[in-house]
């Protein structure tokens, strides 16, 4: 026996599948062979593969350069004394080595969940004989029972069934229960449409049968997916990808510059120590020693913000990384849609009605031509009407003023679609009560019960008694059992067009609607039960329900916003391509698709015959995929990645893991996703809503819009630090500022100034510009501009005011202190021009900031302090300053001010937009 080579169990008889598993089809194992096959096999679990131990994950988040310059300034610190920055910048460190070690145990977490989902018990039925058992202890060949409840234990080969329904969602994304059978089907059938399999993890929701174990542990379907899980990449966000380039860069160009300052030093004859604190002094200085704690807060600030808005990140970084996402793959089911069937169309005595309202709640009516009806004139709709709720076995529940469903979603529908002309479940059945049952069944593909129907008392005290047979099923199935319809307003019943109702039903199917069809019979028997022979034929047809999952209004506009934005929107669903394609219609996407129509919709039968090469141009095009497979997704995900796109992904089931971990972005839906999704998810909706994805991208692109300010106000003290060093070596001067002087700038106006900008409002029109293209740098031409000018405004003033201090006979402590203030006051008026990169201040609203305000006032008090108290003076080397010096300093702030101000009114004016090479649009 041989199940480790993946078979078309599908395509095999209950006979042939037999003799390859080597077992009896209705006695299943003996114990002797269960045994044996439990050591050739092993259990049945997701086995969880081994990785990098905890800690050598953990230390592999200090191997990067950036990490390396700020180990190396935590080292400076502490070797000159100064514990407490030392510490802080240390803290840092861990911090992001923690954020990363989080990340990267992400494939792990989700397995554990795939193992968990196999854990329960089921029976099985080994030498003729039930027994329970452990889903673990079921090896091939066996037989396992199922009824309504179970989760299925394994893949199954179905051999008998009654009734039974199985949720696939979890695997497939099909969003209704799937009919199974038991005879064979084609080899090509896809995953989706395998109703003779039953596979591991699904749910039982209706039904009973029995099916023989053909795949076990990582052999099942969704140990496929476990395998694709571990084989999809952790990627990096593009910021981190970003900052991991600009910190390499960074830290060659920090050691170049330190070891020419120790050269310079020394070829200036300072002595050896003295060159060689000059070039700490440089590298302290050039160190941006607040960036990762900016990034870090920024980034758990946008974090704290989403989750006001329904979206909760597991993942920190991927705040940023919704800012920059290019393409959303979305799936249709509770996402686009409601996840609740509704009525949309009746056809009924010849006359097509219209029904309006959405989702569970009795809200609406119904309508001929856009006027309200009377139902009691309308004689064949009430009597279709009431057909969908007397042959119904499910049930419209009020939960506090919510309506949900209890039973099949499409069955529910159909009680609400009568409730909006009155017609309620309690006054039918009691007028209607039910005395038999026919269950719907897939070779029959209808559904039918037996009534006694109660006219009314009589005035001789008894009861005039009738019996009704209703109908409901396919259109085929219930057409070809009738004989004639009823008309719509009278009385009789009559023969009726069958070619006709056939346009109708295939025109609303191409609607995307899900049709179904009703009739009733007057049996001859008095007595008895029902039976298949009663509805064999003479049926009198009553009328046609289409209905759908309408599309949630919400997420429409959030489509049209994010087409706005630059986005490209996908949907990726394992529903019917006919039901896909109307629902992305409704909500919109067909407007975003500059392909021909003929490639809007990719089913999963084109995506496996399709190349990778030719895969990543097919993708770009098309719209919505339409029954894909776990690994469909996943290459997808890839191929849009491959042309340079940020893909957000979204799902529900096990079958979207993959795709999740693999995508820039991944998004699990937190009511109704599987556990394995949202581990495998850096976020997590808590409303299942589309609209709450375009929510978190505005708030992603108001993040970095934020960390790129920040970046913008602090290189330039970083550069000018440097550079005032560097002048003064060359130049054989004392240094303008020292090493403890430099943290001391650096670490309090990153606290009490540069973090401020965290608090920095969204931009106005931030969703109407284009995403910033993956490719373009933190810092684009135009940026770079304005760091290095202002970086040149504060050398030439903390210099120059140094230096006019030593000619002046100030004391170098004076000096030095005026230095400090130069850059602390330069900074400081700078920060108000770096609340946006394009508007004044004047234009967001001078106390739309408040904390920000707050941080200015504080640092300028701070300042007072480090320049006039004693304590302060003696460890960082400051003396207080007059009047004339002080008005130096602030004057020289307004100048910062002013210059950057008079830049930016120049750019925006010359029409030219913050972009950088290869930028999709929009400001940078």
């Amino acid at each position: 026996m041989d199940t480790t080579t993946p078979k078309n169990w599908h395509h095999l008889t209950e006979t042939e599948a037999a003799a390859l598993l080597e077992t009896d089809s209705a006695k299943g194992l003996d114990l002797a062979d269960v045994k044996r096959r439990q050591s050739r096999f092993g259990a049945n679990k997701i086995k969880v593969r081994k990785g990098k131990p905890p800690l050598l994950i953990f230390l592999l988040q200090f191997h990067q350069p950036l990490i390396y310059i700020l180990l190396s300034a935590s080292a400076v610190t502490f070797a000159l004394a100064q514990w407490a920055d030392g510490a802080v910048i240390f803290a840092v460190v861990v911090v992001n080595a923690m954020i990363g070690f989080v990340q990267e145990t992400k494939a792990r977490k989700a397995i554990e969940a795939l193992t968990n989902a196999l854990a329960g018990f089921a029976v099985v039925v080994r030498e003729g004989e039930r027994h329970k058992i452990a889903s673990a202890e079921i090896v091939p060949g066996d037989l396992v029972v199922l009824q309504s409840g179970d989760k299925v234990p394994a893949d199954l080969r179905l051999l008998r069934s009654r009734d039974l329904q199985i949720d696939e969602s979890v695997l497939t994304g099909e969003s209704l229960p799937v009919h199974k059978q038991t005879e064979r089907l084609a080899a090509q059938t896809i995953l989706a449409d395998r109703a003779n399999m039953a596979y591991s993890s699904t749910l039982v929701t209706y039904g009973v049968g029995v099916g023989m174990v053909v795949a076990t542990g990582d052999a099942t379907e969704i140990g496929r997916i476990n395998a694709l899980i571990a084989e999809a990449a952790v990627l990096a966000t593009p910021l981190t990808k970003k900052i991991a380039t600009f910190s390499r860069v960074l830290l060659w160009i920090i050691l170049a510059l330190a070891a020419v300052t120790y050269l310079a030093g020394w070829w200036q004859g300072y002595a050896p120590i003295e060159a060689f604190m000059a070039a700490v002094a440089l590298a302290v200085g050039a160190i941006p020693e607040g960036l990762p704690a900016a990034m870090t807060i920024m980034l758990a600030i946008g974090a704290g913000k989403m989750a006001h808005r329904h979206a909760i990140i597991r993942k920190i970084p991927a705040v940023e990384t919704l800012g920059g996402t290019t393409v959303i793959c979305s799936d249709k089911t509770g996402t686009l849609t409601q996840n609740q069937m509704t009525v949309r169309e009746v056809f009924s005595g010849e006359v097509g009605y219209q029904v309006t309202g959405e989702g569970y709640a009795p809200d609406g009516k119904i309508t001929l031509h856009g006027m309200d009806i009377d139902p009691a004139r309308h004689r064949a709709l009430g009597q279709c009407l009431s057909a969908g709720v007397l042959c119904n076995d499910s049930r419209l529940v009020d939960v506090g003023g919510h309506w949900t469903c209890e039973g099949d979603p499409t069955e529910v529908a159909l009680i609400v679609a009568a409730a909006k002309v009155g017609l309620l479940p309690d006054d039918l059945e009691r007028k209607f009560p039910r005395i038999d049952t026919l269950p719907f069944e897939s070779q029959h593909q209808y559904m039918a019960t037996l009534h006694e129907k109660i006219d009314g008392p009589l005035p001789s005290g008894g009861e005039t008694r009738a019996r009704v047979i209703y109908v409901k099923g396919s259109l085929e199935s219930v057409l070809s059992r009738s004989s004639h319809a009823l008309g719509g307003r009278e009385e009789s019943e009559a023969p009726f067009d069958r070619a006709e109702i056939h346009r109708q039903g295939e025109a609303l199917a191409e609607k995307g609607l899900r049709v179904l069809a009703f009739a009733r019979k007057i049996p001859v028997r008095s007595s008895g039960g029902l039976s298949h022979g009663d509805v064999a034929d003479g049926l009198c047809f009553l009328g046609l329900q289409a209905m759908m999952d309408p599309p949630r209004r919400e997420a429409i506009t959030a489509v049209a916003a994010c087409r706005r934005a630059g986005i490209q929107v996908k949907m990726i669903t394992g529903d019917h391509a006919v039901t896909a394609r109307a629902i992305a219609r409704q909500i919109g996407l067909d407007g975003s698709a500059d392909s021909d129509p003929n490639t809007f919709t990719v089913s999963g039968h084109t995506l496996a015959a399709v190349s990778d090469t030719d895969l990543i141009e097919l993708a770009g095009r098309a719209v919505v995929f339409a029954r894909v497979a776990p690994e469909q997704k996943l290459r997808l995900v890839k191929a849009l990645q491959a042309s340079g796109h940020v893909v957000a992904m979204t799902g529900d089931g096990v079958n979207d893991a993959p795709a999740l971990k693999q995508a820039d972005i991944g998004i699990a839906m937190g009511k109704s996703g599987a556990e394995v999704a949202k581990e495998a998810a850096d976020m997590v909706l808590t409303d299942d809503n589309f609209a709450t994805i375009e929510a978190a991208v505005e708030e992603g692109r108001a993040v970095f819009d934020n960390f790129l300010k920040f970046i913008t106000w602090t290189l330039p003290t970083n550069l000018a630090e440097g550079f005032v060093v560097l002048l003064a070596v060359f130049s054989g001067q004392a240094l303008p500022i020292t090493p403890v002087q430099i943290l001391w700038i650096n670490m309090a106006t990153a606290l009490l100034l540069g973090l401020m900008l965290t608090f920095e409002g969204k931009e106005p029109g931030i969703m109407e510009r284009p995403p910033r293209h993956p490719q373009t740098p933190i810092l684009t031409h135009a940026l770079a501009f304005r760091i290095v000018l202002v970086g040149l405004l504060l050398v030439v003033g903390s210099f120059g005011f140094f230096e006019w201090a030593l000619q002046t006979s100030q004391s170098v402590e004076v000096a030095r202190t005026l230095a400090v203030n130069m850059f602390v006051f330069g900074e400081l008026f700078y920060l108000l021009n770096c609340r946006s990169l394009r508007y004044s201040m004047v234009a967001l609203g001078v106390f739309s900031n408040r904390p920000l305000l707050f941080g200015v006032v504080a640092m300028g008090a701070l300042q007072v302090v480090f320049t006039y108290a004693p304590g302060m003076n003696a460890v960082f080397g400051s003396a207080p300053l007059n009047i004339v010096q002080w008005a130096l300093v602030v004057g020289g702030g307004i100048v910062i001010f002013a210059v950057v101000g008079a830049e930016k009114w120049l750019r925006v004016r010359a029409g030219k937009p913050w972009r950088g090479p290869g930028a999709r649009g929009g400001m940078a």
